[in-house]
């Protein structure tokens, strides 16, 4: 870490950085999601069912993972961020 920069900016620095991945992170989460909740979807469908039914039916199906993939993902790197953090300001600290 840089001696010039104040503690509390390397820390705020540090956090920013673990939220960028983070939001990255999710972005990736929830496209994977979605594209395997649609050949999931694709394969459960009824054969016979409408198509404009079966579309709408993967379209929310897919929104639904996809938000709890993304919930899931900003849960466990906030809680990194946090981590990285705290040993960030333990190592200011020495």
């Amino acid at each position: 870490m840089d001696d010039e920069k104040p503690i509390t900016e390397q820390a705020l620095d540090t956090v920013t950085t673990a939220v960028e991945a983070t939001s990255e992170a999710a972005v990736t989460a929830v496209k994977k999601v979605r594209k395997a909740a649609k050949k999931v979807a694709k394969k459960v469908a009824p054969k016979k069912a409408s198509k404009k039914k079966a579309k709408k039916a993967t379209k929310k199906a897919s929104k639904k993972s996809a938000k709890k993939a993304s919930k899931k993902a900003a849960k466990k790197a906030t809680r990194k961020s946090a981590k990285k953090a705290a040993k960030s300001k333990k190592k200011a600290k020495r």
